[in-house]
């Protein structure tokens, strides 16, 4: 599970500004804690889009220090990360990706694309691809 530490900073005018340690361009702010933590996911995936975009590895998530919480992605990001950095690892390149699954470039943008919905099987099918399984686990919410 991928999940970056964050400091939930409380703001005298009301709410929550969210920044993270591991990814600086992540930030974002929220009027409730449970708002505040929405916008944290939304605002970590935009950002690893920025490390995809650029080609950039992703950075490792530390572990959370004290003050700090774990954010994790969504699922789908989750998946999405996974996929790009098995590609990264096996220095596939997308379009490389994109003849291995006989489909276009633009299709593999959007399965690197955090901001998009991708479907979960398209996702199995590209780490499938390159040897890797997808597998789901359910834990207890913290």
């Amino acid at each position: 599970m991928l999940a970056y530490p964050a400091i939930f900073t409380s703001e005298p005018e009301g709410g929550f500004t969210v920044t993270f340690r591991d990814v600086p361009e992540a930030i974002t702010w929220g009027g409730t804690d449970e708002e505040a933590t929405s916008m944290a996911v939304d605002a970590l995936e935009t950002a690893l889009s920025i490390y995809v975009d650029d080609r950039r590895d992703l950075p490792r998530p530390s572990a959370a220090r004290r003050r700090e919480r774990q954010v994790p992605l969504s699922a789908l990001g989750m998946a999405k990360a996974s996929l790009y950095a098995t590609m990264r690892q096996q220095k596939v390149g997308k379009a490389a990706l994109a003849r291995r699954l006989h489909c276009h470039l633009p299709q593999i943008d959007r399965l690197l694309d955090f901001c998009h919905a991708s479907k979960l099987a398209q996702i199995e099918k590209a780490l499938a691809s390159l040897g890797k399984r997808l597998i789901v686990d359910i834990r207890n919410a913290a």
